[in-house]
C-alpha cells in the first residue's frame, strides 16, 4: 500500500465529496480511488466516509483525519518541489482555473514564456467563467475577480480589471448618444451576468458618484459574446478593457460616457492556505505579475490615448 498516495486520494475525495470527481482530477479510474480508500480504511480499522448512491460525507474519524492529512500531503508535495528546485529544475504539474475573458487573447504568449523558463513544469489550464473553490475543484489556484469564499483560502491581487461601456460608431450614429448614465435606459444593453454587484452600477465623475440599476437586452456570462454583440451594432455593452482594448484602439468600438468611470475589480489568484508556499504556483504567479505589472499593457495603451483616466477607481 502506498500510504502517501492513498492519503492524497482520501483528501481529494473529501474535498470533492465525490469518488468520480476525485478519480477525474487524479486521472485514474474510479475503481482505483475506491481501492485506495478501502486500503486506508482497512489499515485504520474504521470507515472514513458514509456513502450512499448520491452522497459521500466524512465519518467522524474522517473529519478528525482530514486536516492533518491535508497538511501532510501539501507538505510532502512542497518538499518534492523544493528538492527539484535544488537540482535547478522545478518540475511537476500545475493546475490552474482561469477566466475565459482573461485567457483568450492575452495568455498564450505568457504561457509560452513561462514554459520556456520552466520546461519541466506541465500546465493544466481549465478555462471557464464559473466561480470555483480551488480546493474542491482540485486546482492549485483559480484566477478570478471574486473574493475568496472562506478563511481557508488566500486571495492575491494580480492586476485591476477595468470596465467600459462602448458601442460601434455606426450604432452611435443612428441613436442618441448617452450623456448621463441614466440615458442607458433608452438603449439595448449587453451586460455580464457574473459581477458581484449584479444589476447595480456605480459611476464616478469629478469625485461624485451616481448609482443606477440597469436591465439588459442581452445578459450573459461571456464577455467575448458581449464584444461580438456590440460589433454587430446591436447596442451598448459593458466589457472589460482587456477584451475591448484592441477594438477601441482601432476605432471599431467607441467608449460611451467617457466622462464617467466605472468601479474596477481585481483579477486575483485564489488558493488554499496550505498552498501558500507551493513552489510551482509561486513561480507562475510571479511570472503573471511581472508580465502585466500594476497597469497591464492593454490599459496603458488606452490611458496614453486619453481613453481611460490614469487614476484607478476601486470602489464597489
Amino acid at each position: 500500500m502506498d500510504r502517501l498516495q492513498n492519503l492524497e486520494t482520501f483528501v481529494r475525495v473529501a474535498q470533492t465529496q465525490s469518488f468520480g470527481e476525485a478519480a477525474q482530477q487524479l486521472r485514474v479510474a474510479k475503481s482505483v480511488v475506491t481501492t485506495r480508500i478501502k486500503q486506508l480504511e482497512d489499515y485504520l480499522g474504521a470507515p472514513l466516509f458514509h456513502r450512499s448512491t448520491r452522497v459521500v460525507r466524512l465519518s467522524e474519524l474522517g473529519q478528525a483525519f482530514l486536516r492533518d492529512c491535508t497538511q501532510l500531503v501539501s507538505r510532502a508535495n512542497d518538499v518534492v518541489d523544493q528538492m527539484r528546485n535544488v537540482r535547478g529544475k522545478p518540475a511537476g504539474t500545475l493546475r490552474v482555473h482561469a477566466l475565459t475573458g482573461f485567457v483568450i487573447g492575452h495568455f498564450g504568449s505568457l504561457l509560452r514564456e513561462f514554459q520556456d523558463t520552466y520546461p519541466d513544469i506541465h500546465l493544466e489550464l481549465i478555462v471557464s467563467d464559473a466561480v470555483v473553490d480551488p480546493v474542491k475543484a482540485g486546482v492549485d489556484c483559480a484566477l478570478q475577480i471574486f473574493p475568496a469564499a472562506s478563511t481557508e483560502l488566500i486571495s492575491r491581487p494580480l492586476f485591476a480589471v477595468r470596465r467600459v461601456f462602448c458601442a460601434t460608431p455606426q450604432y452611435l450614429a443612428r441613436h442618441e448618444v448617452p450623456k448621463d448614465p441614466r440615458d442607458l435606459h433608452h438603449h439595448p444593453l449587453g451586460l455580464y451576468s457574473g459581477y458581484p454587484t449584479r444589476d447595480r452600477w456605480t459611476f464616478r465623475r469629478e469625485g461624485s458618484e451616481l448609482t443606477v440599476y440597469l436591465s439588459a437586452a442581452l445578459l450573459t456570462n461571456s464577455v467575448h459574446l458581449l464584444r461580438e454583440y456590440a460589433l454587430e451594432h446591436a447596442g451598448i455593452v459593458c466589457v472589460p478593457t482587456l477584451v475591448a482594448a484592441e477594438d477601441l484602439r482601432q476605432g471599431r468600438l467607441q467608449v460611451v460616457l467617457p466622462g464617467y468611470e466605472l468601479s474596477s475589480f481585481w483579477l486575483s489568484a485564489v488558493y488554499a492556505v496550505s498552498s501558500r508556499d507551493a513552489l510551482k504556483m509561486k513561480l507562475f504567479l510571479e511570472h503573471i505579475t511581472s508580465a502585466f505589472a500594476r497597469v497591464p499593457p492593454w490599459d496603458a495603451a488606452l490611458i496614453e490615448r486619453g481613453m481611460l483616466p490614469a487614476e484607478l477607481y476601486e470602489a464597489y
